[in-house]
């Protein structure tokens, strides 16, 4: 009887087997399984401050920094969190294997679990040190997060094989974000202009971030969010109003025949094209004038007067409203009125 049963364990055991082996795989979702933290978030860095690279190979000390990486790397800064979640639902579409449901699922309840109260977001969770408790739309960190909220509440972009009980939880998260970013949008003498890169997280002012990331309106960040409200089916008056304002912002305020070049053995500067045109990242939050931060805390009204370090190592000028005025803003104004 005990041989019988042995040979039906070992039966059994090798069936199980043979189906996981026989699950479709995605060799990028696996590792993604692998760097998953316990709180269903995902690092951007390692414990030891090297960048999440899904091309390397899982070596016996790579897996150890991974094990070693705590759940405070939890992060949706560059695109973590975010970037995973999307692509194991679409491999999970493809495959079927419900182990990358799970984890996207669990990287779902990471985002809704880090949302604040006032609808934002921070860079963060549960870290909350210097800025990372901020609230963050710097490198588009927000915004991806509502993205995927959207995709969940409006059954698009592959999401509609999420557990249908995240599609009310998505539905006011999302409706709580949008307010966040109504309140945030910068007034100046009662009119609405943009939104600054970061805020913080109870009084909703901007904030600074890193030493050379003054509180600034921020261009950038602000032409996502604008492209996120301009993605709103039936908008409210109050989201019409506020994409109003800040493609008026952007028009008033473009820089038009220039672009700005930054590459290797040049120094970066705005350079005439008559097809172009360029916003700085960062402008005064009263005088709207450019400005440009430093590694030692100081400001500079002028790009020039950056140390080379700065001036060449970071995006201080870029195109980012240019498709918004041309192209984007005139379609959804055609599609949703004034």
């Amino acid at each position: 009887m005990t041989k019988i049963k042995i040979l039906l364990t070992i039966a059994c055991s090798s069936l199980l087997i043979s189906c996981y082996a026989q699950l479709p795989t995605d060799s990028t979702a696996e590792k993604m399984l692998v760097y998953q933290l316990g709180n269903g978030g995902w690092p951007k860095q390692l414990e030891d401050k090297s960048v999440v690279n899904y091309g390397a190979s899982l070596t016996p000390e790579l897996l150890a920094k991974i094990k070693a990486t705590k759940d405070l790397h939890a992060t949706f800064d560059n695109k973590a969190t975010s970037r995973e979640v999307v692509y194991l639902v679409k491999a999970y579409k493809k495959t079927q294997n419900k182990a990358y449901l799970t984890a996207a699922e669990k990287g779902l309840d990471y985002i809704l679990a880090a949302q604040y109260a006032n609808g934002g977001w921070p860079q963060y969770y549960p870290d909350q040190s210097s800025y990372r408790s901020e609230i963050t739309y710097n490198d588009d960190a927000m915004i991806n997060v509502l993205d995927i909220l959207q995709d969940i509440a409006t059954k698009k972009n592959d999401f509609e094989v999420v557990n249908p009980e995240y599609i009310k939880k998505a539905e006011k998260a999302v409706a709580k974000g949008i307010d966040c970013i109504l309140k945030t949008q910068v007034k100046q003498k009662g009119e609405l202009t943009i939104w600054a890169a970061q805020y913080d997280k109870d009084s909703m002012l901007p904030a600074k971030a890193r030493a050379f990331e003054p509180a600034s309106l921020a261009t950038g960040e602000s032409a996502g969010i604008v492209r996120f409200l301009m993605g709103i089916k039936n908008p409210s008056a109050d989201v019409k109003k506020s994409v109003a304002a800040a493609v008026k912002w952007f028009d008033t305020y473009k820089i038009s025949g220039f672009r700005f070049v930054r590459e290797k053995g040049r120094t970066a500067s705005l350079i005439a094209d008559n097809t172009s045109m360029a916003w700085a990242r960062f402008y005064d939050l009263e005088k709207n004038v450019p400005i440009f931060g430093d590694r030692d805390n100081s400001i500079k009204s002028k790009l020039e007067e950056l140390s080379a370090e700065r001036r060449n190592g970071y995006a201080w000028y870029g195109n980012w409203g240019q498709k918004i005025i041309e192209k984007e803003y005139p379609k959804w104004l055609a599609i949703n009125g004034k």
